[in-house]
C-alpha cells in the first residue's frame, strides 16, 4: 500500500514541478500578492485632505492649525474663504474633514473660557471618519495640555497614557503580513488540490488511474500528500519573505509554527479535495476555489472583526479554518504564544479536517462508481 501511495505522490509532484508554468505559478504569484497586499490591503488612514475655515485669525487658531498641518496624517491642509465652500469641499471629496473656527476662538482661549472648534467629517466613509476624528481628538488634547502648562492653569483631572503591546509603533504591516501568510497559503493549497483530480479528468488520465491497483483511499492519499507538501513549502516560503523582507518579528517557536501550519493545510486540503471531487474540468475547479476563498477571507476576521458580524455569521465562521489560523499565526509571530495557548486556538482545525476529508472521500468514491 505504502509503495503504491508513494509512487502516486511522486507522480503528482513531478506533474506539477516539471511544468514550467506550474512552477512559476506556485512561487511568483504568492510573492507578488504578498508584496502588493501588504501595502494595498490596509485600513490605515494617511494623507488626509483637511480644509480649514478660520473665521478667527488669532494666534490660538493659527497655532492649532499649524499643529494639524504638522501632523503626519494631514498632508494637505488648505483654507476655505466662506461657509458656502464647506458643503462643496465635502461633497466633491476635496476634503475628508473641515475644521471650523468661530470668530471668538482666540479670545476665549486667552480669557480661559471654553473655546470650541468644530470638525465636519465626510460620513460616507464612516471608518475613515472615525479614525480622523480620533487623530483630531489627540491633537486637541495635546494642545489643551500645552495651554494649561503655558498659562499655569489647572490641567485636566486625569490623563491617559497608552501603551501598545506586541506592536509598539502600531505598524500596520505587523497586522497585515501575518494575515497574508494564512490567506496566500490557503490559496495555494486549495488551488493545487482542487486541480489535481480535475486535471486527471480533463487530460483523460483519470480512467487510467482507475485501472491501477490503487484503491480509492490510496488515490485520495496520493492526492492529499503532494498538496500538503507544496502547501507547507509555500507557507514556509511566505513566512520567510515576511520575516526577511518585511521585518515582521518572529517571537515564537518554529515547531509550534510548523504544527499550526500543518493542521491548517490539512483542513484546507480537505476543502480542496471536496471541490476537486465535484468538478470535471480545471476551469470549474478554479471557479470553485475562488467561490470558497472569498467568503472564507471575509469571515476570517482579516478585514472586519468577527465580533461585529451578525451572530449567525459568527457561528458559520467557526467552520472556516482561516479564522482559527490567523489568530494562531499572529500570536506565534508577535506574542511568542506558547503551544498550549496555540492549541486552544487551532484545535477546531482537527474536526474541520476530519469532516472535509471524509466528505471528499465520500464524493470521490461516489464518482468512481
Amino acid at each position: 500500500m505504502y509503495g503504491r501511495v508513494r509512487a502516486l505522490v511522486i507522480k503528482e509532484l513531478l506533474a506539477v514541478l516539471r511544468d514550467r508554468q506550474s512552477r512559476i505559478a506556485l512561487v511568483m504569484p504568492p510573492i507578488l500578492m504578498l508584496t502588493i497586499f501588504a501595502f494595498a490591503a490596509t485600513l490605515e488612514v494617511k494623507s488626509v485632505d483637511l480644509a480649514v475655515l478660520n473665521q478667527d485669525g488669532g494666534q490660538a487658531s493659527i497655532e492649532l492649525i499649524q499643529r494639524f498641518a504638522g501632523a503626519p496624517f494631514f498632508t494637505n491642509v488648505f483654507f476655505l474663504h466662506g461657509v458656502q465652500e464647506i458643503a462643496p469641499a465635502l461633497e466633491n471629496e476635496r476634503a475628508m474633514a473641515v475644521l471650523v473656527f468661530d470668530q471668538t476662538f482666540s479670545r476665549d482661549v486667552a480669557a480661559g473660557r471654553p473655546a470650541r472648534v468644530q470638525m465636519l467629517l465626510d460620513g460616507r466613509r464612516s471608518n475613515t471618519a472615525q479614525i480622523v476624528q480620533g487623530y483630531a481628538s489627540r491633537i486637541l488634547e495635546r494642545y489643551t495640555q500645552d495651554l494649561a502648562e503655558r498659562h499655569d492653569l489647572p490641567g485636566p483631572p486625569a490623563t491617559l497614557t497608552a501603551r501598545n503591546w506586541f506592536n509598539p509603533n502600531l505598524d500596520y504591516l505587523w497586522y497585515t503580513v501575518p494575515n497574508l501568510i494564512g490567506l496566500l497559503s490557503m490559496s495555494v493549497g486549495l488551488l493545487v488540490t482542487s486541480l489535481s483530480v480535475a486535471r486527471e479528468r480533463e487530460l483523460g488520465t483519470y480512467d487510467q488511474l482507475l485501472v491501477t491497483p490503487l484503491s480509492p483511499r490510496e488515490i485520495l492519499a496520493g492526492k492529499t500528500i503532494p498538496a500538503m507538501i507544496m502547501g507547507l513549502a509555500e507557507g514556509f516560503l511566505i513566512t520567510a519573505v515576511a520575516i526577511g523582507c518585511f521585518r515582521i518579528p518572529f517571537a515564537g517557536s518554529f515547531p509550534v509554527l510548523a504544527a499550526s501550519l500543518f493542521l491548517f493545510m490539512l483542513s484546507v486540503v480537505g476543502f480542496g479535495l471536496f471541490i476537486s471531487s465535484v468538478c470535471n474540468t480545471q476551469q470549474q475547479a478554479i471557479l470553485g476555489t475562488f467561490t470558497f476563498m472569498i467568503p472564507a477571507a471575509l469571515l476570517s476576521g482579516f478585514a472586519t472583526p468577527i465580533e461585529t458580524m451578525p451572530e449567525f455569521l459568527q457561528i458559520v465562521s467557526l467552520a472556516n479554518p482561516l479564522r482559527h489560523f490567523l489568530v494562531a499565526i499572529r500570536g506565534i509571530l508577535l506574542k511568542a504564544m506558547p503551544f498550549p495557548m496555540v492549541l486552544e486556538t487551532i484545535w477546531p482545525l482537527v474536526p474541520i479536517a476530519a469532516v472535509t476529508l471524509t466528505l471528499a472521500g465520500w464524493f470521490f468514491r461516489k464518482g468512481l462508481k
